[in-house]
């Protein structure tokens, strides 16, 4: 099970590139369930997603049972060619936070550039609900 809460970022950090980060390219073929596959560096992932639980606000933790494959590179070109080229590029900064926690900042291009938002995973729900 995935726990995760995103935020919308209004600034970013003016140190971004002072962190690790990854090139991001993906695709859906299916929002319900979530399919998706991503090129993400040179690794290539077939996901799979589905809701567990029911947010009642928003803002509050999203939780998924998620199921992630590894899959080939021709693998991954087959299905992109399902998607009809509706491919989102971003770049995924990973900024370390207290505990543990990791930050994924997106910052994403072409069609979506200027959308910038934040994804935090946790352990637990108790641990989503007291992060500030």
């Amino acid at each position: 099970m995935e726990i995760e809460r995103k935020f919308l970022v209004n600034k970013r950090p003016d140190n971004l590139e002072s962190y690790d980060k990854i090139e991001i390219e993906q695709g859906y073929i299916s929002n319900k369930p979530t399919i998706r596959i991503r090129k993400a560096d040179e690794k290539y992932i077939l996901t799979v997603k589905s809701k567990f639980g029911v947010r009642k606000n928003e803002g509050d933790p999203i939780m998924n049972n998620e199921h992630e494959l590894e899959i080939t590179e021709k693998e991954y070109e087959n299905l992109k060619e399902k998607i009809d080229g509706r491919v989102l590029r971003k770049t995924r900064y990973l900024i370390p936070l207290e505990g543990g926690l990791i930050a994924e900042l997106d910052v994403f291009k072409d069609r979506l550039c200027g959308l910038v938002f934040v994804e935090v995973e946790f352990p637990s729900l108790e641990a989503a609900n007291n992060f500030k």
